[in-house]
């Protein structure tokens, strides 16, 4: 698993303080978006389709760091938008890691390599690199070529100077899940700290609508894409996240474990339902009827939805809630994941169990944050 022990004992630490305190909906990761604006035009992502007045606003450290005091979540996600664009992101992630916050700076990586002598390496911080395949697919997803080749050096640059680096990979549909496994090779002998996979989910705003995976197709996608591992590549995830997209363990949505701060204030539900914003994180946790949301919900907006902002906190919960949970991680960072059938490695696709909340209500983590910087 590729986590440092000193963050997922942090992390640890934090569930089961809140579970002693009897709290029901608690954040793990909160999602700091200090802008929407980017230096791509990803086919898939709909923040940059907001109005160039909306891509103009940013958040100032003050306001990030109260969103950050507010919320209480040891870990920080910054996406956008592309943040190295942010002028005062220095200061930022300065702020949070004095706060000893684990911070996930997420970025295309095209400013990287010439931002690294302004940062500090520290087990706090994190470069989270968008990677969505290798080159030619991944240059295709951004919609510019060379973007690829630009990340693959800014990693190199990042790991040789001393930083944390991890990636950050969006799959949809019609990818071919052996080019995938060969990305996961390029990427551990390049030395990332861990890779963290999700489904590419529907952004209303995205202009491309067509490529967005359905349940079924995602289940099947990660079967063949994770079946058989190799040793040596490494997720910064959750073992039972990871069973969840192979259709492999249950999970119910959890979504106040990953929530979302930025220009327009505290995003109501999940940063890809778009259903207004409040003022204040408590505001959020009370005034959102979180039973709407969610596979379980019969909402059909959640209905495909197995992005890791809503499952990976409640696989962490599990984690730490459950026997069954804790004894299914024990054994998968232990003897790792089960041989594949052979079935399963051409796209067989074996039905899951109903998803289900695991001693739910109750929430989360996730390590590490969605969010693409793109």
């Amino acid at each position: 698993m590729g986590v440092p022990f000193s963050q997922m004992a942090t992390v640890a630490r934090y569930v089961l303080a809140q579970k002693l305190r009897g709290r029901e909906r608690y954040p793990i990761v909160l999602m700091l978006e200090p802008l929407l604006r980017c230096n791509l035009s990803c086919a898939g992502c709909g923040k940059i389709q907001h109005p160039a007045e909306i891509l103009r606003r940013q958040l100032t450290p003050e306001q990030c760091f109260r969103a950050v005091d507010e919320c209480g979540a040891p870990i920080v996600s910054i996406p956008g938008g592309e943040p190295l664009l942010h002028p005062d992101i220095v200061p930022i992630v300065e702020g949070l890691v004095a706060r000893r916050k684990y911070v996930y700076l997420c970025t295309n990586a095209i400013k990287l390599e010439e931002s690294l002598p302004r940062f500090r390496p520290s087990k706090y911080l994190t470069f989270s690199v968008h990677l969505d395949g290798p080159r030619e697919e991944h240059d295709r997803a951004v919609c510019r070529p060379g973007i690829y080749d630009i990340a693959v050096a800014a990693i190199r640059a990042a790991v040789a100077s001393g930083f944390r680096v991890t990636t950050n990979t969006t799959l949809y549909d019609g990818v071919d899940a052996e080019r995938i496994r060969e990305m996961f090779d390029t990427l551990a002998e390049l030395g990332v700290e861990g890779m963290m996979l999700s489904p590419g989910y529907s952004y209303a705003k995205a202009p491309d609508q067509d490529h967005f995976l359905k349940r079924q197709k995602t289940q099947s996608l990660f079967r063949r894409i994770l079946g058989n591992p190799r040793r040596d590549w490494k997720f910064n995830q959750s073992p039972l996240f990871l069973e969840f997209l192979q259709g492999r363990f249950p999970l119910e949505c959890t979504p106040w474990g990953n929530p979302t701060y930025n220009v327009f204030g505290w995003q109501k539900p999940c940063y890809l339902l778009d259903e207004g914003y409040v003022d204040s994180f408590a505001e959020l946790l009370a005034a959102t009827e979180w039973q709407r949301y969610g596979q379980a919900s019969g909402n059909p907006r959640c209905a495909d939805c197995m992005v890791h902002s809503g499952y990976e906190p409640t696989a962490v919960d599990a984690t730490f809630s459950s026997l069954r949970g804790l004894l299914t991680t024990a054994r998968l960072m232990v003897f790792g994941p089960r041989r594949a059938a052979a079935e399963e490695l051409i796209g067989a696709n074996t039905p899951a169990e109903s998803p289900i909340a695991v001693d739910l209500p109750v929430v989360p983590l996730q390590l590490q944050f969605e969010n693409k910087a793109s």
